[in-house]
């Protein structure tokens, strides 16, 4: 990542700590996965109860996304940072030494639940990047993101192999979060992400929630898209220990994660995705996401016992997963930078949502039907997915564009008008001088900000003060 794609002033090195900190403590979502097996004959339980251990860190994370990153709107991101990398290394201490796969299941939620630095990340990382940039930096930070939940299946299968023990991969994924504690936060941002805005409370920040999905349609789409691929995703990535530790095939937990490096190919290539939503636009990424998503449930249907079909397909949905997301958080990160992480939370909470569905419907799916009703299960969530998209293409106005300048979607004729009372003091705000706009009083400068600045033509300013 070149100097070019971020602002002047940001620290040299940032994107790529950004990424680095995406993949280590987004690993420990998912790298007991390949571990589920091993925790189910350790605690003489059931497939479908050692499941629960990654459903429940799904759960968490959502909560995670809800309840800590609104904070990031108003919060220093240097003492957020910390708190959260501290919390979620004592959550995974607390399970490598947990007695019972219930408390190993409440350590999952609680270290998950902190462990949502990602998202405080992201939107971070889009008000660092240059002009035309949005989706490229997104696309790096991503893409590490996307390689953390990859190979931490991979990293959690060798260790627990050389080991002896599951125990061991939380110890050293409690090593690795620990030690971000000295490196990220001096890359993070000193002040907040609207220094000259009136410091809202954390109660009106999570009051405005419900507001923002009403009023922001780009909003809601992102969100229904997201939530449901990841469900796809889910339920094949929380089935394949099971599926492939089953006759014919049974492995051993060492290969099956190796599964996570066989992917690594298919995220590295949705990193060019951030650029071509630059160029064309997040929906046009949508449908090569949801595309390449299919086929590879097409090939775990067809050919489910095939080690190179199953390896080609993780190569396929882990670059529709990543891509879809860039896209995603392109079309909502248009909105300015003080509602950024709200809209985040939103997204994410609906990504995470879904994830958790798709592996608990996944489990009953696989207990009842084995691997055909994973499949099955993907391919009925993508059959929303689509529903979504046609419908979202369907009511999508035919002069909008994507404008590259802007970082967002622009109207080319008939823009519309802010969804607040006062649109014709925000178009006289516009033609003014920035003192006479600062007069008006923060209520309706952040309507003329938004017009001015070329960001989503349905300000999010203009709706949650």
């Amino acid at each position: 990542m070149t100097s070019a794609a971020t602002r002047p002033g940001v620290r040299r090195g940032t994107i790529p700590v950004f990424a680095t900190a995406t993949a280590i403590t987004v690993s420990n979502i998912y790298f007991t996965q390949p571990l589920l097996d091993e925790i189910a004959h350790t605690f003489h339980t059931s497939a479908s109860t050692a499941g629960l251990v990654a459903t429940l860190g799904q759960i968490g994370y959502a909560l995670g996304v809800v309840t800590v990153v609104p904070l990031a709107d108003g919060a220093r991101l240097r003492r957020l940072s910390t708190l959260l990398l501290a919390i979620t290394t004592v959550g995974l201490l607390a399970g490598a030494f947990a007695p019972s796969v219930a408390l190993l299941g409440a350590a999952a939620l609680v270290l998950s639940a902190s462990t949502v630095l990602p998202q405080v990340i992201m939107p971070t990382v889009v008000s660092m990047a240059s002009a035309g940039n949005a989706g490229r930096v997104l696309g790096a930070v991503g893409t590490g993101l996307t390689l953390g939940a990859l190979l931490s299946r991979t990293a959690a299968g060798l260790i627990a192999d050389a080991t002896g023990t599951w125990r061991a991969g939380f110890v050293v994924a409690a090593v690795a979060t620990g030690a971000l504690l000295l490196v990220l936060p001096r890359y993070m941002p000193a002040d907040t992400p609207a220094p000259h805005r009136e410091k809202v409370s954390y109660g009106r920040l999570l009051a405005s929630l419900p507001r923002l999905i009403v009023r922001n349609a780009s909003l809601r789409v992102s969100a229904a898209l997201g939530g449901t691929v990841f469900a796809a995703f889910s339920a094949f990535w929380s089935s394949l220990a099971f599926h492939l530790t089953a006759p014919p095939i049974a492995l051993g937990s060492a290969v099956i994660g190796l599964f996570g490096l066989f992917s690594v190919p298919g995220a590295l290539a949705a990193r060019y995705s951030g650029r071509l939503t630059d160029r064309f636009g997040p929906l046009t990424v949508n449908v090569m996401a949801l595309t390449s998503a299919a086929l590879a449930f097409v090939l775990f249907g067809v050919a489910g016992r095939s080690l190179i079909a199953l390896a080609v397909g993780c190569n396929l949905l882990g670059y529709a997963t990543t891509s879809g997301q860039i896209a995603n958080q392109a079309r909502i990160f248009a909105a300015g930078p003080a509602i950024r992480a709200r809209l985040n939370t939103v997204y994410i909470f609906s990504v995470f949502a879904g994830g958790a569905t798709g592996s608990a419907i996944a489990a009953l799916s696989f207990s009842a039907f084995g691997w055909a009703g994973v499949v099955g299960t993907g391919l009925g969530f993508l059959a929303l997915a689509a529903a979504v998209l046609a419908w979202h293409s369907a009511r999508r106005p035919r002069a909008r564009r994507w404008d590259r300048r802007a970082g967002g979607r622009r109207a080319r004729a008939g823009r519309q008008r802010p969804a607040c009372r006062r649109p014709t003091v925000a178009r006289t705000l516009r033609s003014t001088a920035g003192g006479q706009a600062a007069a008006q009083g923060p209520t309706i400068r952040p309507v003329a900000l938004a017009l001015v600045d070329g960001a989503d033509p349905i300000p999010a300013y203009c709706h949650v003060k």
